[in-house]
């Protein structure tokens, strides 16, 4: 590649000089040739090594990165985000992807990019599952409200975040990927309760998706957000209105 690139250079170089060491050409002496040759070959020399130290600039540049950046980084529909990476993997965490932040004022999809279901998710259909109705248990709304507090209550890491009389925000440590902690290291669940309509609402999301380098989506949480709700659901006895979810794709 180099010799290439020196090769050519130099054949430049000869062109767009040779008119101006032929015209100056009029039966020179020996002294005068060596004189001239040297200037010439100086003049490649300089060239050459400019031309070489602006390739090598350019091959160090961010066109010549193989492994993941920032500005690579999956985080396509999802909000909130921070992003880390190192040659193997990168880290995106979310956090802005509550009904609180919602503009639409509705629980948040699900992204491809993200683990997780959302009854939200009409778009995505790896990652939508559907309302539940709480008929068999009973037709008053506060009455199946209280239940699900209890339920949710009961899985083992859960911790209630906020709840009012119809929205229930809670935390339940990630279970895969592992490796994962702190507040990084949660899935938010969250539950909206429709009394008019006899149905519950539901979105739960790991906030950081790992990706390994060179896949672009992120590492499977195994189905874990999807069988944490399915165990909440069975504990209440309640149905499902529409085809069951059957889970993501475990990479």
């Amino acid at each position: 590649m180099k010799r290439t690139m020196a090769i050519t250079l130099f054949a430049i170089i000869f062109v767009v000089r040779a008119p101006d060491f032929c015209s100056a050409y009029s039966v020179p002496s020996k002294t005068q040739n060596h004189s001239r040759r040297r200037a010439f070959l100086t003049t490649g020399l300089t060239w050459i090594t400019t031309g070489s130290a602006a390739a090598a600039n350019a091959a160090s540049g961010p066109m010549a990165q193989s492994i993941p950046t920032e500005k690579a980084a999956t985080s396509a529909g999802r909000k909130g985000c921070k992003t880390v990476t190192d040659p193997g993997k990168t880290v995106v965490t979310c956090r802005g992807e509550l009904l609180e932040y919602s503009r639409e004022g509705r629980l948040s999809s699900i992204s491809a990019t993200a683990n997780g279901v959302s009854t939200s998710a009409v778009k995505n259909p790896s990652r939508y599952s559907p309302p539940w109705s709480f008929l068999t248990q009973t037709s008053d709304g506060r009455i199946a409200w209280n239940s699900l507090i209890r339920a949710v209550n009961s899985i083992p890491g859960a911790t209630i975040v906020k709840v009012t009389d119809t929205y229930l925000h809670a935390t339940a440590p990630t279970e895969s990927p592992p490796g994962l902690s702190g507040e990084d290291g949660l899935d938010d669940l969250e539950f909206v309760l429709r009394s008019d309509d006899y149905i519950i609402l539901y979105r739960s999301a790991s906030r950081t998706s790992v990706f390994v380098y060179p896949l672009t989506q992120p590492v499977s949480d195994r189905n874990s957000n999807l069988n944490r709700l399915g165990r909440i659901r069975e504990k209440l006895n309640w149905q499902e209105l529409g085809l069951p979810q059957t889970g993501s794709n475990m990479i």
